[in-house]
């Protein structure tokens, strides 16, 4: 059976968290496309098609790994107009971040995200979460 490509976007603005999921996808062998967007609104921009603009991020197969602490538009905020917009509410999105606040869990929840996942502390507990996080999204089945 044939793997079908997962289009990931990685919608984050710590450097040192992008390398670790650059780091971790290589040591587990992902191989995914991997997109990335320093904030929700570059994020949004690389998702919509707009102007007659083809979008930077394929729109088949996508799946979106989100901090919610960042610039210009938090990861509350970018789950809100995803939500909100008809072309991309569907649009699977796994939280990950270091908020361990309830209120965060409850909205990212509130809003459909398929996962809420804290960064781990030690590279070699990201690395297992990320191998975790690979297998869910092979068995899932993603429009």
């Amino acid at each position: 059976m044939l793997e079908r490509v997962i289009n990931i976007l990685l919608v984050e603005d710590d450097e040192v968290d992008v390398m670790n999921v650059k780091r971790a996808f290589k040591k587990v062998n992902i191989t995914n496309p991997l997109y990335l967007a320093s904030n929700g609104l570059e994020a949004l921009e690389m998702l919509r098609n707009e102007h007659g603009q083809k979008s930077s991020v394929p729109t088949e197969r996508r799946l979106i790994l989100l901090d919610l602490n960042m610039p210009k538009m938090s990861g509350i905020e970018f789950l809100q107009e995803l939500r909100s917009d008809p072309k991309l509410s569907t649009t699977p999105v796994v939280v990950m971040t270091t908020s361990n606040q309830d209120q965060d869990r409850v909205q990212a929840y509130n809003l459909n995200v398929a996962g809420y996942i804290l960064k781990p502390l030690t590279f070699n507990k990201f690395v297992e979460t990320m191998a975790t996080l690979n297998k869910y999204w092979i068995l899932c089945e993603i429009p």
